[in-house]
């Protein structure tokens, strides 16, 4: 089925039929649309028997949706607070806790095999998250922004040198976890930042 609504839908065939009462090729017609052309003949031949009555979308086959929208939309907001909001110890949504957190609420059985599908039409996606130290004070970040950083360029063009230097750790274990959160929108966690075994380097540039 195509993609878009009912109304979408309809829209989409009577601009079809629009244009090829202006004399432009069925070809055409189906590129500017992003259609294919077969798309456009039973088109054509429908509005040539029905009118614009043949033109109207029919409701899509299949199962009703399990969640109404009103339902989907608290769903998504029940996610986005976070699993530790709904009673887990970590910070990452699984399947299998999407289906608990949906039967909670809602009484309704999922699959996890199929609630994936779901997430993607309320928004979301599968994503790695990433690691913030519980220990990072945002406060302190922006003051040292703020006033040390502004020292600092300033000693610079004093002919001061500024030397920029990074430490990084390599864990010993592989981190390939992922959570599901908005698409677009890359969801932190709060990691303790000696809570792993790992190896570190350091490097500083002149």
């Amino acid at each position: 089925r195509p993609q878009g609504s009912s109304a979408e839908l309809e829209r989409r065939r009577l601009r079809a039929i629009d244009l090829l009462q202006r004399k432009i090729p069925v070809h055409a017609v189906a590129e500017r649309l992003g259609v294919d052309r077969r798309s456009v003949r039973r088109w054509k031949r429908a509005h040539r028997r029905q009118g614009r009555a043949g033109l109207r979308a029919r409701p899509a086959p299949g199962r009703p949706p399990k969640l109404t929208p009103q339902q989907r939309h608290r769903l998504a907001r029940l996610v986005i607070a976070g699993p530790e909001a709904a009673g887990y110890r970590t910070h990452l949504w699984t399947c299998r806790r999407i289906v608990a957190l949906i039967r909670e609420h809602f009484d309704v059985v999922y699959h996890p095999d199929h609630v994936g599908r779901l997430l993607r039409a309320c928004g979301f996606s599968p994503q790695r998250p990433q690691p913030r130290a519980k220990e990072r004070d945002d406060q302190r970040v922006r003051e040292w922004i703020r006033v040390d950083w502004a020292t600092v360029k300033k000693l610079r063009r004093r002919g001061a040198h500024l030397i920029c230097l990074d430490e990084t750790g390599f864990m010993m274990m592989p981190v390939l976890r992922r959570t599901w959160a908005p698409c677009g929108a890359t969801p932190t966690v709060p990691v303790r930042a000696r809570s792993h075994e790992k190896v570190s380097g350091i490097g500083a540039l002149l």
